[in-house]
């Protein structure tokens, strides 16, 4: 395709809301603040930021740089620089296609929540009742309101993987929904994005900013906040704190996707892109602490109510089983009174010694939960506690629903932009090559609503892209530093921008973020391998809870595919290049040779 006619951003905010949106996604809500649960609290920042420095913001400038040059998207970028790098480009389509089928059903769901939300009594905050109206459903009332509804309202999960069953009405028209939105919002491509990203970048920020200053007003806040800010310096000397920093910094930049490529394909070529990155990096690093606090404050208001219901239900068998006046005891000294009756009538209190909850606050905040189970059970639950609880739940799920639709939006123009460039699709009408490629998402996509669904998003979730990410940015880097030529690279952003990258950016490019790649990548392969059979969270109704199964045969097998799929394009290309060179080369020398001996 002609360069020059090529789409431009309307401006460059355009452009940087563009790549807060895709950046700031669901992980900087349900991921972040459970690493920093795990991890030591505040003093999981310090890792955190270091990696941003070593790792995420040098990645994120090259990127940047490659799609602004080359103004192609990233196979025809990669393949300008070297035919056998045009895998690289391919993979990085490969990988955004995996994440594309699955990412609009997380939409979905948040659509499902936000239509549930119009109810006087949110469906998630009571059990419903049985066929005899005599009591509450078996498996609700075995696990709790918001378990219930997410696993057997939302998904009606099944047992296991190996479980096979029909689509989920209610999902499936959700799901179509995400899809007719999403397509909106590209099918102009970069003239319609440009105009989306000022609400799907912005609106999140103000929902957060409101529920910052809600959260702070919840009883027991304080409790959350005073968690994450008290470090747990021991954290540090663990290896694994700072490998899921780095891999957190990672995959919340979205690297190695080919949608910042294609997002900078856009730029004009004198675009201060340096400065941008430097930006969008920081407000997402910012975004993501940002949230922390608020959901930090949501934990505390909900530890606080758990660990107050634990103490008033000793509070009522203490006064029952003692025949004591109701306001003998309350929650504040229902501690106190332990101690005393078990000191007083040691044989009588042996009998509920049994019966009594050990209650405490600490093992309410250190329960970490990340991914689904925070962002649809645990807010969700927190919610319910609220008073206006229909308000705050609608917020919070368009919230979402925005976050996932702004990732949404570079995660298909990985697809669109690069296929684009070829001249088989250039000559089909923009509106018409993107609706088929969201109708091709779409339907290969609707298995995920089916009951075991879930565990195949878990799949493509887990496995999916993190190897292949982790492969596609080290090619990247070391192709741009030591094949393509740091020195080259260095006079291409001079020509861009007026300079040349500094001491910082060379030595992260060569030397820093290769290492730290490749450490990250060998990481996950014996972690992969010493980990034994993979394993995945099945929901037993009987119990009411989750638990850890082996991945069937079948399962395995896919695993093996979806890690091999997309990593195997880099080597292919590059061989079908070499023996497409070759065949070119004896096709040119045959004429040579008859016409010599025919003289």
């Amino acid at each position: 395709m002609d360069k020059e006619a090529r789409a431009e951003w309307g401006s460059p905010m355009q452009f940087v809301l563009a790549c807060v949106s895709y950046a700031v996604g669901l992980g900087n809500v349900w991921r972040f603040p459970y690493l920093l649960q795990m991890h030591g609290g505040g003093g999981f920042l310090i890792p955190y930021l270091i990696m941003l420095f070593l790792e995420g913001l040098p990645l994120f400038y090259l990127e940047l740089a490659i799609g602004q040059k080359m103004r192609l998207g990233s196979i025809g970028a990669w393949n300008a620089i070297s035919p056998y790098l045009g895998g690289v480009g391919i993979a990085s389509i490969v990988t955004s296609l995996y994440l594309c089928l699955y990412y609009n059903i997380l939409n979905a769901w948040s659509f499902w929540y936000l239509f549930h939300s119009f109810q006087s009594v949110l469906p998630w905050a009571v059990c419903p009742l049985n066929s005899n109206q005599t009591g509450y459903i078996e498996e609700c009332d075995t696990a709790t309101p918001t378990q219930y509804f997410f696993y057997r309202e939302t998904l009606n999960i099944a047992p296991s993987i190996e479980y096979n069953g029909g689509l989920h009405t209610g999902q499936v028209l959700c799901f179509l929904l995400a899809w007719a939105i999403s397509y909106l919002f590209v099918v102009r491509g970069v003239r319609s994005t440009g105009k989306v990203v000022y609400f799907t970048a912005t609106f999140p920020y103000l929902v957060l900013f409101i529920y910052l200053i809600r959260g702070f007003t919840l009883h027991g806040a304080i409790n959350g906040i005073l968690y994450m800010v008290t470090p747990k310096m021991e954290e540090l000397a663990s290896p694994q704190t700072w490998i899921n920093a780095a891999t957190q910094i990672f995959f919340s930049l979205g690297l190695g996707f080919g949608s910042l490529i294609a997002f900078a394909s856009y730029n004009q070529y004198n675009n201060n892109f340096e400065r941008q990155a430097v930006i969008v990096s920081l407000i997402n690093c910012g975004t993501s602490i940002f949230a922390c606090i608020v959901t930090f404050s949501i934990y505390g208001f909900k530890a606080t109510v758990n660990y107050e219901k634990c103490l008033d239900k000793t509070r009522l068998l203490l006064l029952n089983f003692f025949n004591l006046a109701e306001d003998t005891i309350s929650i504040d000294n229902v501690l106190e009174w332990i101690e005393k009756l078990n000191a007083t009538y040691p044989m009588e209190f042996a009998q509920i010694s049994t019966k009594l909850e050990n209650c405490s606050l600490e093992r309410e905040l250190d329960t970490a939960v990340e991914g689904t189970g925070l962002a649809f059970i645990v807010y969700s639950e927190a919610i319910t506690n609220m008073p206006l609880s229909q308000l705050w739940s609608v917020l919070y799920f368009i919230m979402l629903l925005l976050l996932g639709m702004g990732s949404m939006l570079g995660n298909i123009m990985a697809i669109i932009t690069p296929l684009q460039d070829f001249k088989v699709f250039s000559s089909i009408s923009t509106e018409l090559f993107n609706g088929l490629v969201c109708l091709f998402c779409m339907l290969l996509g609707l298995g995920f609503t089916t009951p075991s669904g879930n565990y195949w998003i878990t799949i493509f979730n887990d496995y999916g892209a993190t190897f292949s990410l982790l492969f596609i940015v080290l090619i990247e880097v070391v192709t741009v530093s030591y094949i393509y030529g740091i020195k080259r690279f260095e006079k291409d952003i001079e020509d861009m921008l007026g300079h040349r990258p500094n001491w910082y950016w060379k030595l992260m490019w060569m030397f820093v973020s290769p290492v730290l790649l490749i450490a990250l990548f060998i990481f996950y392969i014996i972690n992969y391998i010493l980990g034994g059979v993979p394993t995945y969270q099945a929901w037993n109704k009987d119990t009411g809870k989750s638990e850890v199964v082996e991945y069937p045969l079948f399962g395995q097998v896919f695993i093996g595919l979806l890690l091999v799929s997309s990593i195997s394009c880099v080597p292919l290309t590059a061989l079908y290049v070499f023996c497409k060179g070759r065949t070119n080369k004896r096709h040119h020398k045959r004429p040579l040779s008859m016409s010599t001996l025919s003289d």
